[in-house]
């Protein structure tokens, strides 16, 4: 078979490669938080079962050599993606029925593993189909179309559903109908992607990608020079941010008379689908044009503040409970450009973690730590804030960024890695 050189077309396919893999992410660990809360669900209840659903991304590793060894990573996410799309389906069908968040809850999971082997074999094929610098330069592209993606699914879609509750006075209905439409979504970014990628692979794979055993995947893994501060600070980078991404939607949604902000669903859906999708997508491409011009090392610290700073405005929101228009977009403002830009320094860095033989489930085995990051944190964070309190609960966030600023010290890495200019191995 003909295969496309490295770097083929990559405008064209990352953008729809990466919004895909952001699709049914976003549904599973964030959306499900909002349906769930409209349709009465507990605050303690939906942090401890929607941090579960994290779960196949944090054991996506122990499957990443069959994808490795089988096949090719293009055949691996189309077949994913049209696996995810029928999960979405049927929790759109069974919203309806009376034991809804059971059998939610298991399309949920369905949608969370097929989401998670979709990302093990997206993420080796841009790291196949790219060279070193292109993967560099790209890294706010990709980062920014999968962010974009997570706007669609918690601005727009959520948008949608508030418009559906207000116009059928039926919440379950509005969610039914949201979720069949996201299936409907998923199907043709299925059929985009079918179009848009190249086929850089033979038909198994390429020989400096193929492991040479299913246990030296893991064993020359963590052979790795400074493996364990390397995993420590995967751990610790979103620490804060697990724990705001599970109650900032509640936060918004919640009564006054609890603590909350008594936004509707459409406004919150608004919110984030409209100013938050410019400035995330500033923050990202920024990001990636930043550190490949200058190399990962002058911008990580830099990165790691535009991450965690901007939660100190949902503590300050939360204290003072102000209900300003003005004062919530600002902070989601703040909140989305410095995630953007943040995320465009851990991606790098996990794509620095993977180099060297096997990268492709070398990757797959640093992006489970790092939804172990947010599987773990997430599952406690609606009993803490319950117990504390949305202001003492975001406060908490806060210091929680903290663990990772000291284990950054102790990283070496190169400095111009990631720099246009910089050798590269491919």
């Amino acid at each position: 078979m003909n295969v496309a050189p490295k770097d083929k077309n990559a405008w064209l396919w990352i953008p729809f490669l990466y919004f895909t893999q952001g699709i049914p992410y976003i549904l599973v660990v964030t959306v499900s938080v909002i349906m769930y809360k409209r349709l009465g669900i507990g605050n303690a209840e939906i942090g401890l079962y929607t941090s579960w659903l994290y779960l196949p991304w944090v054991i996506k590793p122990l499957w990443s050599p069959i994808v490795d060894l089988n096949g090719t990573k293009r055949k691996w996410f189309l077949a994913m993606q049209l696996v995810i799309s029928m999960a979405f389906l049927g929790i759109g069908l069974f919203l309806p029925s009376n034991s809804f968040f059971i059998i939610t809850l298991a399309f949920f999971w369905m949608a969370a593993f097929a989401s998670a082997t979709n990302d093990i074999a997206s993420d080796g094929y841009y790291m196949i189909g790219l060279t070193q610098k292109k993967q560099s330069f790209f890294i706010g592209l990709r980062s920014t179309f999968y962010r974009l993606a997570m706007v669609t699914g918690q601005g727009l879609l959520v948008i949608f559903a508030g418009f559906l509750e207000n116009k059928y006075g039926d919440n379950t209905k509005a969610w039914s109908v949201t979720m069949i439409s996201a299936a409907v979504l998923m199907i043709i970014l299925t059929v985009s992607n079918f179009f848009t990628a190249p086929k850089f692979e033979e038909t198994t794979t390429e020989p400096t990608e193929k492991p040479a055993g299913f246990f030296e995947v893991f064993a020359t893994f963590f052979k790795k020079h400074q493996i364990g501060a390397a995993l420590l600070f995967v751990l610790t980078y979103r620490l804060g941010e697990s724990q705001l991404v599970k109650m900032a939607s509640p936060f918004l949604l919640d009564d006054l008379e609890v603590g909350g902000l008594a936004y509707s669903t459409e406004a919150v859906g608004t919110i984030y689908g409209t100013v938050g999708i410019i400035m995330l997508s500033l923050g990202g491409i920024l990001g990636g044009i930043l550190i490949s011009r200058d190399g990962l090392k002058k911008w990580m610290l830099p990165m790691l503040l535009s991450l965690n700073l901007p939660n100190a405005l949902y503590a300050l929101l939360a204290i003072t409970q102000t209900t300003s228009l003005y004062a919530v977009v600002g902070t989601v403002v703040l909140e989305q450009f410095g995630y953007g830009f943040g995320f465009a320094a851990f991606m790098m860095y996990l794509i620095y973690v993977a180099e060297g033989a096997s990268k492709t489930s070398h990757y797959a085995i640093a992006t489970g730590f790092m939804a172990l990051g947010m599987m773990l944190p997430g599952m406690l964070s609606g009993y803490i804030q319950e117990w504390l309190g949305y202001d003492g609960f975001f406060i908490w966030v806060v210091i929680a960024a903290l663990p990772a600023f000291f284990v950054l010290r102790y990283l070496k890495y190169p400095a111009d890695y990631g720099k246009k200019t910089a050798e590269s191995n491919d």
